[in-house]
């Protein structure tokens, strides 16, 4: 009995070796989804801060650049301010480190603030 050999044996090693580009292609689209919703976080802070920055009266460059530190190199930045609210929106596009060539994933963030009632719009 101990001789015999099931024909099924080296099936299961098969079966994964079938599957592991399937498996490598879900992992990869996993990691993609993680950096996107990083990125999204970053946004969300960066306009967060950069709308009460701007509502409380400091220069646009400062605003822009303060934005600009807290997310990435190649965000978009939207400043508007007018008497009684300040709107901050940052676009980011993500794009996977080993996917070149693949689409981007546009994310963005917008924050407002009550405009501080001391201040003189431009």
């Amino acid at each position: 009995m101990g001789g015999r050999r099931s024909a099924s044996r080296g099936s299961v090693t098969a079966e994964t070796a079938a599957m592991l580009p399937a498996l490598m292609v879900v992992l990869a689209a996993a990691l993609w989804a993680i950096q996107a919703v990083g990125a999204q976080l970053e946004c969300v802070d960066a306009a967060r801060a950069a709308a009460r920055a701007a509502a409380r009266g400091e220069p646009m460059s400062q605003v822009r650049d303060r934005a600009r530190s807290a997310t990435r190199a190649d965000a978009r930045i939207a400043v508007s301010r007018d008497i009684d609210l300040t709107k901050v929106q940052i676009t980011v596009e993500v794009r996977p480190a080993w996917g070149g060539s693949l689409p981007a994933v546009q994310v963005s963030a917008t924050a407002t603030a009550d405009t501080e009632p001391h201040l003189s719009v431009p």
